[in-house]
């Protein structure tokens, strides 16, 4: 199976680290035009010149805007007016306790991890349909399946990233668009790093081995009882912003080590 992306431009939001650059890079690999997001201009900068020494064959530049906000989604749309790739990956996570979650809690988590993909998904789905190809990809997470009880407001953004995703995979039916969510389980991100960064430094293991006892605790339906790669996130990725993904719609796609317990 060959995966050849050439001609095809993407962005992928939040993306200077973690999953989302994971993404650019295979993308790029692909032959993709890709463009990184993220707030800072400086590190933006700087994950786009990554990919250049890591077998990309399409160009990566860098487009900084805060997606937090109407404002900065309005600003990187005015940059990239047209994309045949859309990779919601902007997304955030902060264990607080339901009790002492404020109302801003809940609504930074709601404005980054829902309605950033919102506002692109409505700005550069026309675009897609005109020409009758297109990708959307919600990078959604297990967890809005099964609702963590130490970030119940993060959750229930996820929910709504797969709900979303449903309603715009049949709203552009008929077309040549798709539109699905990927829900990965825990993952080797940099934010998971710094996460368990106290319990590594008490154990002294390897970060692996520490995220596989958190894992195999807080996460016990686990059938591969370890954290993903972030590569192993971006290779489902890759494969659904591809021609070969023309009949997966409306799926949310899990690559989750087996950590949701339904058939």
């Amino acid at each position: 199976m060959q995966i050849d992306l050439t001609g095809k431009t993407a962005l992928v939001t939040g993306s200077t680290e973690g999953i989302g650059y994971a993404i650019v890079r295979q993308l790029a690999r692909a032959g993709a035009d890709v463009v990184v997001n993220g707030r800072s201009e400086d590190k933006t900068a700087k994950a786009a010149d990554r990919p250049k020494g890591e077998g990309a064959k399409g160009s990566v530049t860098a487009v900084a805007a805060d997606l937090a906000t109407a404002g900065g989604c309005d600003a990187l749309v005015a940059q990239v007016p047209h994309v045949d790739i859309l990779i919601n990956n902007a997304g955030i996570f902060q264990p607080v306790d339901f009790f002492d979650a404020d109302d801003e809690v809940w609504d930074r988590h709601w404005q980054v991890n829902v309605m950033s993909a919102v506002r692109l998904s409505r700005a550069y789905l026309p675009g897609m349909q005109k020409l009758d190809w297109g990708r959307v990809i919600f990078i959604a997470s297990e967890s809005g399946f099964n609702i963590p009880v130490e970030m119940i407001h993060y959750g229930v953004s996820k929910t709504a990233d797969i709900a979303v995703a449903r309603g715009l995979a049949k709203r552009m039916a008929g077309t040549g668009v798709t539109v699905n969510s990927v829900l990965p389980g825990p993952t080797l991100s940099e934010g998971v790093v710094a996460m368990l960064a106290e319990e590594r430094a008490k154990t002294g293991k390897p970060i692996e081995e520490v995220a596989a006892d958190f894992v195999k605790k807080r996460r016990a339906g686990s059938i591969i009882q370890r954290a993903a790669s972030v590569e192993e996130i971006a290779n489902l990725v890759t494969y659904l912003a591809s021609p070969l993904a023309s009949a997966t719609t409306g799926a949310s796609m899990r690559v989750d080590g087996g950590l949701i317990d339904t058939l």
